[in-house]
């Protein structure tokens, strides 16, 4: 499906990562991949998980999304190498630990500065410099969830960032629709990732959503995988401005 595609991935950290997931389908389907760390530290623990995971090796590229000269040398390095960009995979978040816990109303005004920074403004400043190389046609695919719309507890700021997010999808997906490049955003449920553990309850929410869904499970990281990758292949083309739920059907329910 993706067959003489080039895209890049920004947020793997690890095997249990819903990023991982997303690279691991899009390998699969042919595509070569660019794949950032965001320090030394990374580098070899990505380099390891990727090598003998996927297709083809990927390019590697530090970039740490709040240095604006650190994104302009990602793609200065993929004009060079590649000539062209076919599709970005967002897949950062962040917020404060003391920002997720407690009440949302303690939340610090230096704690939702980065939230929102690097949760949601990161997408306008990964995409905008790519758009030179998506000559004709291109995707941008971006993960939210539930949270941005419902209160999830301990949730709390990074529920406000996903909805800025949703609304970036939508306001970028206007702005680049004339280039033919389509922005979207993917909703997953929960998923038993290591980030997702360091929310309070997490568990026991997992195990709730798990039995009330309509499909009566939980979804799988492959799920999100497949998802994402219909979402950079020309089989979506026709879709831009959405955020799409991957949740087994969770969020049709008052429950």
């Amino acid at each position: 499906m993706l067959e003489g595609k080039v895209g890049i991935v920004y947020g793997l950290a690890n095997q249990h990562s819903l990023a991982w997931y997303i690279t691991k389908a899009l390998s699969d389907a042919g595509a070569r991949l660019i794949i950032t760390y965001q320090n030394e530290r990374f580098e070899a623990k990505l380099k390891k998980l990727t090598s003998g995971n996927l297709i083809t090796l990927p390019l590697m590229l530090p970039c740490d999304v709040q240095d604006d000269s650190q994104i302009k040398n990602v793609y200065r390095q993929i004009e060079q190498d590649f000539g062209k960009l076919d599709f970005i995979v967002h897949s950062i978040a962040y917020a404060g630990r003391e920002d997720l816990e407690g009440k949302f109303i303690d939340t610090s005004r230096e704690g939702f500065k980065i939230a929102l920074e690097i949760s949601a403004y990161s997408l306008l400043a990964v995409t905008r410099p790519a758009v030179p190389l998506m000559t004709g046609s291109g995707s941008v695919v971006t993960l939210s969830y539930l949270g941005s719309e419902r209160v999830i507890p301990n949730y709390n700021v990074m529920g406000v960032a996903k909805a800025a997010l949703e609304s970036c999808v939508r306001y970028l997906a206007y702005d680049l629709g004339e280039r033919g490049i389509r922005v979207n955003a993917l909703s997953p449920g929960p998923v038993n990732t290591l980030s997702a553990r360091g929310i309070k309850g997490f568990t026991n929410f997992l195990n709730h959503v798990g039995a009330n869904t309509p499909l009566r499970r939980n979804i799988e990281g492959s799920d999100v995988g497949n998802a994402a990758l219909f979402l950079c292949s020309d089989l979506s083309r026709g879709i831009t401005g959405e955020t799409i739920f991957v949740d087994a059907g969770y969020h049709t329910k008052g429950y």
